[in-house]
């Protein structure tokens, strides 16, 4: 059974999230935005996309579909996303079970790992106040 039902409340899990991260840690960017990166997460179960574009300052997130060519195309599973932000699984570890599809320099990635830190801090909170699971499903991580 899926964390999220519809995109809607992945959108709102992830509005409120970026929110608390922008509020109470405006430099979580800094990495970002030296990358100057545009990373869009493709999501299904539900489909959904986020795209963080940290090319110039303000870093500018986009909650559904754009026109913004990423620099690096992220597609996982809402379940994959959720499990990453609450720091249950590490970024290198979904990429090596086939979890996550990566499309370009791969290397850049690392520049997210801020990001997924301080959301690591705040994810748990923005779940609980939704009623949301604060674990991660099993994903069938044996692969």
């Amino acid at each position: 059974m899926p964390i999220y039902h519809s995109d809607a409340q992945l959108y709102s899990c992830l509005r409120a999230l970026f929110g608390l991260i922008e509020a109470q840690e405006p430099a979580a960017t800094s990495a970002l935005l030296k990358a100057s990166l545009a990373i869009t997460f493709t999501c299904s179960a539900p489909a959904a996309y986020l795209t963080i574009d940290a090319r110039k300052s303000p870093v500018n997130l986009s909650y559904g579909s754009t026109t913004v060519k990423p620099t690096i195309e992220v597609g996982l599973t809402a379940d994959t996303l959720h499990c990453l932000l609450l720091g249950e699984m590490r970024l290198a570890k979904a990429i090596g079970s086939d979890l996550i599809d990566l499309k370009g320099p791969v290397w850049k990635t690392l520049s997210l790992a801020d990001v997924f830190h301080h959301a690591q801090r705040f994810y748990p909170l923005v779940l609980q106040e939704r009623g949301l699971p604060t674990t991660c499903p099993d994903l069938g991580r044996a692969a």
